[in-house]
């Protein structure tokens, strides 16, 4: 990564489209260097639309690149394609690519980008929809690995189990609260934007390594989203 102004790094942007996707009728920088929090590993990523970007009749790529001293993380796809991944996005309830398309920075546009961001951006507000269904098997999910957790003697097993239950459960809460979720960095992000003081009741043991106190830290927000759920349940 180099040490670039963002207004530099449009620049980049631009020139890397303009010599690797020229057929882009939409380019969209977004992530961290669009909101100018760049880290020392940081990439630029980028959103591109466009009918005639592909030879091989394909509706959508991903591929990372090296340009003029930078990485690009490259999300390409057709009108069609875009439609077809971003729903499946909302589905999964982890819309990374509307995201994008709603928060990063245009950098080209063939004047659709706008009614885009008017479709999308309602789907986003209303946040994802966590069916009785889903709710039940993410619970028993959850409950077997917190049994697991509790029954382990070995220190490596027991914290693999420990890192599933966080992530198992800042789903969760973030879904029951009509949240989006995410993955990496942006799922403790998201937590503590719900709630800082839940997510610090969460973490603190965790990191703590105190996985008693963190597997009753468990239980409790099983019980807030509805409760365990063993016998009886049906996949």
């Amino acid at each position: 990564m180099t040490d670039r102004s963002v207004e530099d790094l449009l620049a980049v942007a631009e020139r890397f489209v303009a010599a690797r996707f020229p057929r882009a009728a939409i380019a969209i920088m977004a992530g961290s260097t669009s909101r100018g929090e760049r880290t020392a590993s940081s990439d630029i990523d980028l959103l591109l639309l466009g009918d005639d970007l592909f030879d091989d009749g394909a509706s959508s790529e991903a591929s990372t690149h090296d340009f003029d001293d930078e990485v690009f993380e490259v999300f390409a796809y057709t009108h069609r394609g875009f439609e077809e991944w971003a729903q499946r996005g909302i589905e999964q309830h982890r819309p990374v690519i509307v995201h994008m398309l709603l928060e990063g920075t245009i950098i080209r546009d063939d004047g659709r980008s706008e009614g885009l961001r008017a479709h999308w951006r309602p789907v986003i507000e209303a946040g994802p929809v966590l069916t009785e269904a889903e709710s039940r098997f993410r619970r028993y999910v959850i409950t077997d690995v917190l049994d697991d957790l509790r029954d382990a003697t070995d220190v490596l097993e027991r914290r693999v189990e420990a890192s599933i239950l966080f992530e198992r459960t800042a789903e969760l809460m973030l879904l029951d609260a009509g949240q989006w979720i995410a993955t990496g960095k942006w799922l403790p992000r998201r937590l503590r934007a719900l709630d800082a003081t839940r997510a610090e009741l969460l973490s603190a043991p965790l990191l703590a390594d105190d996985l008693d106190i963190f597997a009753a830290r468990i239980e409790e927000e099983l019980e807030r989203a509805g409760g365990r759920v063993q016998g009886g349940f049906v996949r």
